[in-house]
């Protein structure tokens, strides 16, 4: 690599956008009780769900990516990972489940990590037991609107 190639890779190196992530899951249960009455739900056929409605055990598994300005423990894995995880965690935690969907659950997560991390951009994904869920790209900068949030 000449000297020339080698500063573009130093200047790439250096503009580039950094996240770090993290997994946990937690047991949660909940329920979607429109899915009891709505006829687009209850729909007495293959695509029936109305047995969402009441209240069911899932093992929700979250993925959690934020940006981070250096390499060397801007965030540090294992302490933002057991800081989410207390979020959930007994009588007295500061995040529920109950009758929420993924993307619910990853809008209240979003707000905490917002609070104590502010201006970084977050993704989150939250899935039932790692099948089927959501993931939310929390921009705090939107170049294509020119406007910082």
């Amino acid at each position: 690599m000449n000297m020339q190639e080698r500063e573009t890779v130093d200047r790439i190196m250096q503009q580039a956008q950094r996240q770090i992530w993290v997994t946990f899951n937690q047991e949660g249960i909940h329920q979607y009780p429109a899915a009891l009455t709505d006829p687009l739900l209850a729909t007495g056929d293959y695509y029936d769900v109305s047995f969402l409605g009441y209240p069911h055990r899932h093992i929700f598994h979250f993925r959690i990516g934020i940006d981070v300005y250096h390499n060397d423990r801007d965030i540090e894995f294992i302490q933002f990972k057991r800081w989410l995880e207390q979020l959930y965690s007994g009588n007295q935690a500061t995040l529920q489940l109950n009758h929420k969907s993924c993307e619910m659950i990853a809008d209240d997560l979003y707000v905490q990590i917002a609070n104590r991390y502010p201006g970084r951009n977050v993704t989150i994904s939250v899935s039932e037991d790692g099948e089927n869920g959501c993931t939310i790209t929390y921009n705090t900068h939107q170049p294509s609107l020119s406007i910082k949030i």
